[in-house]
């Protein structure tokens, strides 16, 4: 009993050394963004603010200067939502129907398809940035907001056709050929049978889909143009002002508003995402 005790004990110890270490960084930058300069000059990384300043936050969503413009987080914000929204649905649909067709319409060469689908998963994104400006030049989406919309549905295919795949592949047949006895088609089993069973798979694909078009910045910066840049962009063009002075604190509230979307589906949504993962693990 006693080393049960010593061992859940020294579980606890462990982990809650880990969320500290975790957390420290978040706290630094809570803390950092509610200071005045004065503040931050006086005082030391963890000491707590002496008042609750706002100026910083204000600055930072409306006003700050980014070195280009003077203007703050607002547009970029808007822009992320703009293109974020549509990218996630659009790139999660297209995925659910791959899925739904590789693993219960399977035909002469599906495997194979599947398995040249899957580099996407691997490859560097890198590789394709010169081939994806050639194709928005050509289709008239360079330096916009579409542009960028197509690129992450494009970039994300290959992930999300992976997650419904290896989830659907879990779906009897059986399920499936007798719906097709009862004279149902292709997309009457998917509305009323399949897409049904995937409020799992869905979550985890969202939650997925979210959070790496909202933090990417590779894409963003080299596909965007003045009015059309996300929000990572507009950070680290405003970190990388070229004032004299530094406002950590401006720069600290700008870093908590742009992770605050994506903190904020973890917190509401997190629990529905590890259900997902693990609810595609038996079969695929």
């Amino acid at each position: 009993m006693n080393t049960s005790r010593f061992s859940r004990a020294l579980i606890y110890g462990v982990l809650l050394i880990a969320a500290f270490f975790f957390l420290a960084p978040l706290y630094v930058m809570l803390a950092t963004s509610f200071k005045d300069a004065a503040q931050i000059r006086a005082g030391n990384l963890l000491s707590l603010p002496t008042s609750l300043n706002l100026d910083s936050w204000r600055l930072a969503w409306d006003s700050a200067c980014t070195g280009v413009d003077c203007r703050g987080l607002k547009p970029y914000f808007v822009n992320s939502v703009v293109m974020a929204v549509p990218a996630v649905l659009i790139s999660t649909a297209w995925g659910a129907i791959n899925g739904y067709v590789l693993s219960l319409w399977k035909f002469k060469g599906s495997e194979l398809l599947f398995g040249f689908m899957l580099f996407g998963v691997f490859m560097p994104f890198q590789v394709v940035l010169l081939p994806m400006s050639q194709v928005l030049g050509f289709l008239g989406l360079s330096s916009s907001l579409s542009g960028l919309v197509l690129v992450h549905c494009i970039a994300g295919l290959a992930g999300t056709t992976l997650f419904f795949r290896n989830y659907y592949a879990a779906i009897p047949r059986e399920l499936v050929n007798a719906a097709r006895m009862d004279g149902a088609g292709f997309w009457r089993i998917f509305w009323r049978i399949v897409l049904p069973m995937s409020t799992p798979i869905l979550m985890v694909t969202l939650i997925w889909q979210f959070t790496n078009i909202w933090n990417d910045f590779l894409f963003g910066v080299a596909f965007s143009g003045a009015d059309s840049k996300p929000i990572t962009v507009g950070l680290n063009n405003m970190a990388n002002t070229s004032s004299s002075v530094k406002s950590y604190n401006v720069d600290m509230a700008a870093a908590v508003i742009a992770g605050l979307p994506t903190m904020l589906v973890y917190v509401l949504a997190g629990q529905y995402f590890v259900k997902g993962l693990t609810a595609g693990a038996v079969k695929g």
